[in-house]
Parts: structure tokens; sequence; C-alpha cells
């Protein structure tokens, strides 16, 4: 009877859609965005949560969704409320997704619905395109929603175009406006330095605004991260509560608004921050926005957290769901002091580790004035030949010979002035005509506008590429923000500066994608200074800090860790910090390892300890890198860290717990394991055991059920500070 009365009225619902205006439902597995044309044919955001059983039903919530207006002859008019991508000009009070000056000076906007078409990308995916226009001028507005069914994630974009006969100034072009109805909002947000990445902040959200943003060009992560939880009603935690996370795929000026108006309802504008960026469009030229990315989570951060890394390693970072390179890197045992033969002796250390390849970092190229230093060099990307009179060919040659793979270091986007390229083009360099050069860490920006700056940048790789059979990785660094900028190529049009740069260097990366599409990079900005889905499109990982200190960079690792999959992280053991090689070493493996060491410093026993891990973590990585992740004890809560990654048969895990600075004897309780099959049987076992250490974790060897591991759980975490601990989670039979 049941099933029948909901037939009846969806059957029913099908009847009255047909004769009222489009619903268009936007879904996930378990998600929901449904969007409502109104009577005044505007578009509007009726719904975004949880997926209803019953498609239906979204009408009545729709109706629930409305407001009264008083007309001038004083009778009401019901209409809905959250117009689904507001102009500025007309009657919104609030902040508006786009702002617009016309030809004939008429500084408003109107979008009216036209039509929509829903196309099936594959058997995952499907994106939706809705058409808006202004009535009175030939101004069009396409909003595309690209869902990923299976990881639930959504992705939102805008293009505008339009046909009046001279260029429109657009003053705001957002990519989404999203539009949320709580008791309560918490936003999770996480502010960055040099050194200092990713440092989680959670607040209320209360009447206002809150603004995210970034103005700094290049380098735009290094004050705030474009990734974000917002949590609905209450504070979410891993494993329960409504929560949204959203980030940005684009490598230039962010901004997100967080509006809370006078009826608690919540408006987010996300794109590209329009902050001395003013864009004047020409006719029949679209101007397209980045993605905005999110997931709407009903079980907490962790499932979101769990979404977007699903979502990267298929869809979003480069190569998500191939292998990585481990690596040996010279900086920190050389820094600029180095010849072609201590390199080639650091191909046998690697070799000796059990790493996959050799890094030769910074200092290599130049010839005129050669990289001794940070002020000169930068943009003569020729090997120097005092250092290596061979050239990096035969630094290539070598690294074959000891079955090792040769990675290299650059910076293209940038020049020092104490180089034959500034001498010859000086023109090519961002810099304001009648004022002072800015310089930073002795370096100016290349003018990325210009196209034959893009050629430039783009023949750098290229000419490395043709050396040899060409290098296996690229590590390509980024170390400064615009600062006095001016481009001579954009001439009247400075306000397009940066947006025309991240353009730019979007077309350089396509070129190198495109011609060598099996290339590793990994993207690094003084650290994690740039660090999001418009550039993990072009790169296989990121360099996460330059703070390598093993207890900053559990901080540093588990905010990354809300947005992106392990095996995009970069982590490298490094001199720096005085804990133990091994604890080192351990928080270095719950993302993609390396190392940075002087590896003839090392003891006896550190160095049979290194190569065990090695070996133990390339048995492992694919667990860590395409498993689920599950965060167990935050570092933010208590004096310990505790996460997992699980294999997806619930088969494989493997566990690290890191004790931070206890005050006293912490006495740590059991931790319920997360994620594995409660009817599986699971062999417990610690790894990671410096030579003839015995072990922390006194369950070593033993087995038990997952419904015990997740119900009672384990005493996982030594008390001793700044330690670790590793436990290798294998399924066995019964019979075993």
């Amino acid at each position: 009877m049941k099933q029948l009365l909901l037939l009846l009225l969806s059957l029913l619902y099908s009847f009255v859609q047909a004769q009222e205006k489009p619903v268009i439902q936007i879904e996930t597995e378990n998600s929901a965005l449904v969007l409502k044309v109104g009577k005044n044919q505007k578009l509007y955001q009726t719904y975004l949560g949880t997926k209803l059983n019953n498609s239906f039903e979204y009408e009545l919530v729709s109706k629930e969704n409305t407001k009264k207006f008083i007309v001038n002859d004083g009778n009401p008019l019901i209409d809905l409320r959250h117009n689904a991508y507001p102009a500025f000009g007309t009657d919104n009070l609030f902040t508006s997704a786009i702002r617009t000056t016309h030809n004939d000076g008429n500084p408003s906007l109107e979008l009216e619905y036209q039509n929509h078409i829903v196309r099936k990308i594959d058997a995952n995916s499907t994106e939706t395109i809705i058409k808006l226009k202004d009535p009175q001028y030939p101004f069009y507005v396409n909003l595309y929603y690209k869902t990923f069914y299976k990881e639930n994630v959504i992705e939102l974009w805008t293009e505008i175009q339009h046909q009046e006969k001279k260029p429109v100034i657009l003053y705001n072009y957002a990519s989404s406006a999203l539009h949320l109805d709580a008791d309560r909002y918490w936003l999770t947000q996480y502010y960055s330095d040099v050194v200092e990445e990713m440092r989680m902040e959670e607040s209320q959200l209360n009447r206002g605004s809150r603004i995210i943003d970034s103005k700094l060009g290049v380098r735009t992560n290094m004050f705030a991260a474009p990734s974000f939880f917002l949590s609905l009603n209450s504070k979410s935690n891993e494993n329960t509560g409504e929560v949204i996370a959203g980030t940005i795929a684009w490598s230039g000026n962010f901004k997100y608004t967080f509006d809370v108006d006078n009826n608690n309802e919540l408006r987010i504008i996300s794109g590209i921050n329009e902050f001395a960026s003013e864009y004047s469009l020409e006719p029949g030229k679209v101007f397209k926005t980045p993605s905005f990315i999110y997931t709407f989570s009903n079980q907490g951060k962790g499932q979101a957290s769990r979404n977007l890394h699903a979502w990267a390693r298929k869809y979003g970072l480069k190569d998500g769901e191939k292998p990585r390179l481990t690596l040996l890197n010279n900086w920190e045992t050389t820094f600029f002091d180095f010849d072609q033969t201590k390199l080639s002796n650091m191909f046998e250390d690697a070799k000796t580790l059990g790493v996959d390849m050799f890094l030769l970092d910074d200092g290599w190229f130049g010839n005129k004035y050669p990289r001794s230093g940070s002020v000169s060099g930068l943009g003569d990307w020729q090997a120097t030949k005092t250092k290596l009179p061979d050239g990096i060919g035969f630094l290539m040659e070598k690294a074959r010979e000891t079955n090792v793979k040769f990675g290299i270091w650059i910076e293209p986007e940038m020049i020092n002035e104490k180089s034959e390229l500034y001498e010859k083009h000086p023109d090519w360099v961002l810099t304001l005509p009648n004022r002072e050069k800015s310089l930073y860490r002795s370096q100016l920006v290349l003018d990325l506008c210009n196209p034959k700056v893009q050629d430039f940048v783009f023949k750098v790789v290229d000419d490395i590429m043709q050396t040899q059979s060409g290098v296996a990785f690229f590590k390509w660094d980024c170390n400064r923000m615009m600062t006095n900028a001016y481009s001579s190529y954009l001439k009247n049009k400075q306000s397009h500066l940066f947006i025309e740069y991240t353009r730019g260097l979007y077309k350089v990366l396509d070129q190198i994608k495109t011609k060598y599409p099996n290339l590793p990079m990994m993207l690094c900005a003084g650290g994690g200074g740039r660090v999001d889905y418009g550039m993990l499109d072009y790169f296989t990982e990121f360099w996460a800090s330059d703070n390598t200190d093993p207890f900053d960079r559990i901080f540093i690792q588990w905010g990354y860790s809300g947005f992106y999959p392990a095996l995009a992280v970069c982590n490298h053991v490094t001199s720096m910090g005085n804990q133990s090689i091994k604890f080192k070493t351990d928080a270095a493996m719950m993302g993609k390892l390396g190392f940075d060491i002087h590896v003839g410093g090392l003891k006896t026993d550190e160095l049979l300890y290194c190569k065990e891990a090695v070996a133990n973590y390339k048995r492992l990585s694919p667990v860590i890198w395409q498993g689920d992740l599950y965060r167990l004890i935050s570092p933010y809560e208590d004096s310990r860290a505790v996460l997992m990654y699980v294999n997806e048969n619930k088969t494989q895990s493997v566990l690290f717990s890191y004790t931070l600075h206890p005050l006293t004897d912490p006495n740590y309780s059991l931790v319920r394991l997360e994620g594995l099959d409660a009817s599986k049987m699971y062999s417990v076992k610690e790894i990671n055991l410096m030579p003839k250490a015995k072990n922390t974790f006194e369950e070593s060897g033993t087995v038990f059920s997952g419904d015990f591991l997740m119900k009672v759980g384990l005493k996982v975490s030594s008390s001793r500070q700044e330690s670790s601990v590793v436990i290798e989670i294998t399924a066995v039979e019964l019979n075993d």
C-alpha cells in the first residue's frame, strides 16, 4: 500500500511539474543540490544536503524555501528565496556572484532561465548546463554542474559571454553561489605562512561576512589556504555531523565570502578574487571561471575527506592512480656546494637507501652568473661548467649506471637581476615603471602574460627533456609572490594581470603535459604556498612545507589530509629537528616518502633502520597512496596523533601513532580503529623498529577480529615524548 501511495504521489508530481517551471535535480550517490525556476523566470536553489529517496519530495522542501514580498498594491507575492547566481544592481541585498556594467553605462544585471541540458559523460559523471540571459541585453551566463556520483563530489563553474557592441566590464565573476539554512554554522579554515602551512582554526559564523582570500598573484596560498570545512547546526567531528568540504581549482588570487544574513541564512560565494581585477570582456569572448569543488557529508569530516581523496585520485590529480617515486634530495647535504663527482657519489647513497630516484636541487645552472647563492643565475638554465663540465647528460648517464632515476629542480617563473636573461630581456619582468624594483629573495617574477615568456618557460623544460633520454622528474619551485607588479605586455589592461598570469602559466603547463604526458613533477612554492587542484591537474605531488621538523609536520600534514590524498603530499626526512631518525621517517611515511639527509653521516643502526623503513614503505605504499584515510586522534585535541589507511577490500591497513609533547605520563586510552571489516580476523604487527629495539606495541603479533578492533581498540601509543609506532594490520584466515 505504501509503495502504491508513493507511486501515485510520484505520478502526481510529474504531472504538476509538467505544468510548472522546471526543477533541476543534481544528485550524487548520497547528496543532492536542487534548483528550480521561479514564476519570475529566475533560477533558485531550493535544496542542498542528503539525497532523498523520493525525488518528488524535493518539491516539499521548495515550498518551505519561499519568501513573501509586499508589492506596490499591498498584496503579498510568494517567491523562492535563494537565487542560484545572484547578480548585482536590482533587488539583491547581499553579496553578488556577478557584477557588470553594460555599454550604455547600466550597472545592473538580471539573469533569467532560458533552458538547460543534462549530458552523461561516463557511467560515473554527469554534466548539467543551465543557460541564463539578461532579458534586456545580449548578455549570457551558463552555469555548469558536474557530478561525480560514487565520490559524492560536485564541481561548479561559470561561463560568461555577451554580444554587445563594445566590451563589457566585469567586476565580479564568481564560480558559484551556494545557500544553506541551518541553526548555526562552524567554519574550519587554514591559515598559513612560511614554515607554518595549513594550521587549522575553527570558529562559529555569526551575522555578517567572513572572507578567506588571497591578493598575492603568485604563491597565493602563502597566508590562507583555498580550502575549508563548513559544519551545519553544530560542530562536526570525524564521524558525525553534516559538513561541506570545499576547495577551488585556481592558482591565482581566490576569494570565499561567507554571508550570514538577517534570517540566519548562509550564502557562500566562491571564485577568483576580483581585487584589482576588473575585466574587460570583448564581444563573443567567453570568460570561464575556475571550478569550485565541494562534497557534502552527513557522516562528518572524515567521510568528506575520503570523498575528496577518491575524486582527486581519479579526476583531480595528475596520475592519481599511478605509483610515485621515492627519492633522495641533495639540498641539505650539499646546498650550493657540489660538483659532478660529489653528486655521482650520492647516486650510490640513493641506491643504498633503496629509493627510486636522486633529485638534484638548486645550484646547477648559470655560467656568466653562476648559481652559487640566491642572488644570481635564475633565468639561465644551462649547466654551470665549473660544477658540471660534462653537463646534466653526464649525471643522467651516471644515474642510469647506478640504476636510479634522475630528477632536477627548476624555478622557471622567476629571474635574478644578475642573469644573462635579465640583461637581454628586462621587459620580460613584472615591475612598475617609475618605481623602485621590489625584490623578494633577490628575485623578480617573469611576465607569463606575454606569449614569448610562455614559450621561454616551456623551452626550459623542453630543452632539459631533450638532453640524453630526459630527466625522470621535475621539482618546479616558485619562491615569491607578486609585488609592484606591472606587465608591459598588457599595456592599458593592467587589471587583467592577475588573471592572465595564471592563464599563461596554465598554457605552459598544458604544453608540457601534452608533449610529456607521463612526466611526474613536484609542485613547490617556498613550501606549500601554491597548492590547489588547478595546479594539481599538471603535477603528481606537492611539497607541503619547507618546515620538515617532524613535530610541526604532523600538524601540517594533518591539515593537508583534509583535502588532498596521501600520495600527493611530499614528506622528506631531513636534519631539521632533534628527534630520532625513526620518528622523522615514520612521520614522513604518512605521505609520499623522500629523504634529504647526508646518508654518509648516519650511524650504522640508523642506516639499517632507514633501509628497512624504505622497504616497508614500498610494500605498504599502495595502501597509503590509494587506501581510505581514517583520522583517529587529532593532534589539535590530544598530545598525540593517530591515523590509519585501509585498502579498498579491507584486507590490509597501516596505522601511524605519533606521541608529541605530553606534560606528564599520559596513560593513553585504547584507540578504536575504523574502516575494517567486522567479520574479518586481522593480524596486528609493529614494524619500523630500530635494530635490536623491543616492540613498543605489546600486542604485536596478535590476531583480533575487526569487530574487536573497531569496538574495543588497541593501545597503540607510546608514552615517550616525540616517539612513534607503526602497525601493519593484515587480514588472515582463521586456520592461518
